[in-house]
């Protein structure tokens, strides 16, 4: 049977989404939204890249209606995996290092996305071609400039610069805010520079949308000051109250380390002793909260049913609900 279209609804896909929605918001102790996409034509999302799948999530989880994703092309070669890709709304993206070969392979990508803003989604893909966990921003590639470039020539299309922002890149339970700029008007772009040549269009164009993005999250050049700057923004806040808050809610702690042991200590042992991009760790921790709490919770319904008090058993397994984060929130309180 053949996939869906991307942009087509899926029944699975649309039952399943309040709930990875639902993990990806409870992986921050904060999550804020601000700023809006336009309503009308083709629109293209362009957010910064700290936080591996997180950004994806992230962006996900900021409207109810679907969006689709760009991805480097190189996790799409198992036919398999490929095609839970496409099914997740992921479309393959090379890059110039992949070789020029690959490259071609762009134009099947570039039908696959003008079907998609034909259809109304928009379009996320993270300029900077990788991620970059630091306060700061990698030059923009023109994979965008030249896809919006394409969509205008057939239809009102907009870029919108985004910025993720995230209180710690490496600690689970941090916090995130979301913020969509101002739309560039793609087709009044063009119309603006008319006169430039092709590759001078995709400069301007670039370095707006990177000034764009630069606004959008606390932005420090990525030079020999960049600690000692990120270090006068944000200095070490000393929080007198930490410790006698931590003795208080060691109990709490306790028990929320204990029932949700198997879940927070799978995801810990991969992310210190498997995955080498400490980047990648939160993916890994936001994954097991995802799979491993409602598995869990199945398993422990059974037995304290069984030997407890029904309205103690619920009182349990509702704790053990919030576990996850309870457990991750102490430990960032004592660091």
């Amino acid at each position: 049977m053949p996939q869906k279209k991307i942009w087509e609804k899926d029944g699975l896909y649309r039952f399943l989404r309040p709930y990875v929605d639902l993990s990806t918001r409870l992986s921050y102790r904060s999550f804020k939204l601000s700023g809006s996409l336009p309503a009308d034509g083709a629109v293209f999302i362009a957010p910064n890249h700290t936080g591996t799948l997180m950004d994806a999530l992230v962006v996900l989880a900021s409207r109810r209606a679907g969006t689709a994703f760009g991805a480097r092309a190189d996790i799409f070669r198992k036919e398999r995996t490929a095609r839970i890709l496409h099914w997740l709304k992921i479309v393959p993206m090379v890059r110039a290092r992949d070789g020029i070969r690959e490259v071609q392979r762009n134009r099947d990508t570039m039908e696959v996305v003008d079907d998609i803003l034909a259809h109304g989604m928009p379009f996320c893909m993270f300029p900077e071609g990788r991620h970059n966990p630091m306060h700061s921003l990698l030059p923009l590639q023109k994979g965008i400039a030249r896809m919006a470039f394409a969509s205008a020539e057939v239809r009102q299309t907009y870029i919108v610069p985004t910025g993720i922002e995230y209180d710690d890149f490496f600690h689970y339970r941090s916090t995130c805010a979301l913020r969509y700029g101002e739309p560039i008007d793609v087709n009044a772009f063009l119309s603006g520079h008319a006169d430039l040549s092709e590759a001078d269009r995709y400069k301007v164009l670039l370095e707006e949308l990177s000034d764009r993005i630069k606004g959008l999250i606390l932005y420090l050049p990525d030079d020999e000051h960049y600690e000692e700057n990120l270090l006068k923004i944000r200095p070490p806040r000393k929080r007198w109250w930490k410790w006698p808050l931590a003795v208080l809610t060691a109990p709490l702690f306790a028990a929320a380390a204990l029932l949700s042991f198997p879940v927070w200590f799978t995801a810990e042992y991969l992310s210190f002793y498997k995955i080498k991009d400490p980047a990648f760790r939160n993916t890994a921790r936001w994954a097991l909260r995802l799979v491993g709490i409602p598995i869990f919770l199945i398993i422990w319904a059974i037995p304290a049913f069984l030997l407890l008090n029904p309205w103690i058993a619920a009182g349990i397994l509702l704790y053990y609900l919030f576990s996850y984060s309870i457990f991750y929130d102490w430990l960032n309180l004592v660091r």
